[in-house]
């Protein structure tokens, strides 16, 4: 459209129809032409040809809504030509009792991969508490060497206590003994 001017009917909003307005306006139409056909019969013979042509499209209505129920709702060409799709699948409704609940599910593809990292991750953590991954030899070897420092520091703090001790003892006696001479 033009500047200034409004648009096209493509934006307003659309009006649909229920299944009651729609059964309501077809029992108001066979309404009518009862009407029409009883006036027809009253009127003479001019209109007697007419009503029978409106009976007869009145029953290739109903007639036609049968073949609707029976063949469920074609699109487009379908309704004229016969199509075998060789890759369309007709959808099959089972029954209660025909459903298999007790057989194996098949897994999708993520559930199938997280099941799997699951049980891989298990396996690794039992392997490392075990200490037979090079992870857990690393960090037993490294513990080791924790060990053997902390041994080593605590002797040392040892001998220093007992060196201290031996110092304290032999000045305690220096001190005594030049008190005495005193």
């Amino acid at each position: 459209p033009r500047a200034g001017r409004k648009g096209g009917h493509k934006g307003r909003a659309r009006q649909y129809t229920s299944p009651e307005e729609i059964d309501a306006q077809l029992q108001a139409e066979k309404q009518k032409a009862r009407e029409e056909e009883e006036q027809g019969e009253e009127g003479g013979d001019g209109a007697a040809g007419d009503p029978k042509k409106e009976k007869k499209s009145l029953d290739s209505d109903e007639s036609e809504e049968d073949e609707d129920d029976y063949q469920q709702k074609r699109k487009g060409v379908e309704g004229l030509i016969d199509i075998e799709n060789p890759n369309r699948v007709a959808q099959t409704t089972k029954k209660v009792t025909q459903l298999d609940l007790d057989g194996p599910k098949e897994l999708s593809r993520r559930e199938r991969e997280e099941i799997e990292k699951q049980k891989a991750k298990e396996r690794y953590m039992k392997m490392h508490l075990a200490g037979k991954t090079e992870q857990a030899k690393a960090d037993l070897a490294r513990l080791a060497i924790i060990r053997k420092q902390r041994e080593e520091a605590a002797r040392k703090k040892e001998e220093e206590r007992k060196a201290a001790k031996d110092d304290a003892t032999l000045s305690g006696k220096r001190m005594q003994s030049l008190s005495l001479n005193k």
